[in-house]
């Protein structure tokens, strides 16, 4: 890859993974508001031990082996179409589901701004990771960059969720996302090297809460 191309995708992989990339992430907690709810995370350490274990055995993983997955089938529309099929029936609940496609086709609606044939081969209601793979591969990006990019994003997105529903701070959110560092690039590693066989989690308590927050009460988030 020239200088030029490399530069290019990596500005276009920042632009992909910005909290300013209309997708909507904000939006969602991924069960974390129930979890504090339910004072299972109350504090900053209780914060960072949610970010590692989605990162290590629960959502976070998945998602990095099926963006993995889609970046090397990122032009066979019939794989894409499998792993999209298996990616939606993995969902650990109603909520999770719909943030998976909405997120994945925000992601597809505004990655339009850089035209590709990669676009039209994605189905509809594409989960998000598998959206960001593909799209990458089309573009060129670097696989491990995208997943370490978006395992970075995905930590961002509880960390940025944690501080507005108030256990924790600004600081002690730059303090997790600094010790997540180590964690995400060997995640990143490892989803590099991933097969869909190497699918699966030990969350029981981050899947459930997200079936329970759709009858939390008052709520900030959609999930």
């Amino acid at each position: 890859m020239s200088e030029d191309r490399g530069v290019a995708a990596l500005l276009r992989l920042m632009a992909w993974m910005s909290p300013a990339f209309p997708v909507g992430g904000f939006s969602y907690s991924g069960g974390l508001e129930k979890a504090v709810e339910d004072r299972r995370v109350s504090d900053a350490a209780g914060l960072y031990g949610w970010v590692e274990v989605l990162l290590r055995s629960g959502s976070l993983w998945n998602d990095a082996v099926f963006l993995a997955d889609a970046w090397r089938n990122g032009t066979d529309a019939v794989a894409l179409s499998e792993a999209a099929d298996l990616a939606r029936a993995l969902a650990s609940s109603a909520e999770r589901y719909r943030e998976t496609v909405l997120l994945g086709d925000a992601f597809v609606s505004a990655a339009g701004a850089w035209p590709h044939a990669v676009l039209e081969l994605l189905p509809k209601e594409v989960p998000y990771p598998v959206a960001i793979g593909a799209v990458a591969a089309g573009h060129g990006v670097p696989l491990r960059e995208t997943v370490a990019a978006f395992l970075h994003a995905g930590v961002s997105q509880i960390v940025s969720a944690g501080i507005r529903l108030g256990v924790a701070g600004q600081k002690d959110g730059v303090a997790i996302l600094a010790a997540s560092e180590a964690s995400i690039g060997e995640m990143a590693a490892r989803a590099v090297q991933s097969t869909l066989d190497d699918l699966g989690s030990a969350t029981v308590i981050a899947d459930t809460a997200t079936m329970r927050h759709e009858m939390q009460g008052t709520r900030l988030f959609r999930s």
